[in-house]
């Protein structure tokens, strides 16, 4: 008598394929330290700025040159930290729209030029 062979219509057991996984997965320790990163970077700038004008005007630097590098992250680094530096950027560049905004709202002129 001869062994019983599938015929493969009803597989058993895992498909030949391989399994691919991320060479770097976004973890929460990294997410966590590019925030807490981007957080000194943009309170050491912010600091550089003697005013409201000079503040906003280097947060905006510094938040472009963060998102410069969280753009280089993604594509050749960890994409974890560079979902902390995006996160943080878009925070810091919100305090200061919204600083702009209050002295333009109560001085009605514009602060930034």
């Amino acid at each position: 008598m001869m062994p019983y062979s599938p015929s493969g219509l009803f597989p058993s057991g895992r498909p030949p394929r391989p399994t691919y996984r991320e060479p770097h997965p976004v973890s929460g320790a990294a997410i966590a330290a590019g925030a807490t990163g981007t957080t000194a970077w943009l309170v050491i700038f912010g600091l550089l700025g003697g005013s409201l004008t000079g503040y906003a005007w280097w947060t905006l630097i510094a938040g472009a040159l963060a998102w410069l590098v969280a753009l280089l992250l993604v594509r050749y680094g960890d994409r974890g930290v560079a979902t902390g530096i995006a996160i943080v950027t878009a925070g810091g560049w919100s305090i200061a729209a919204a600083a702009v905004a209050a002295r333009w709202w109560t001085s009605g002129d514009w602060p930034l030029w």
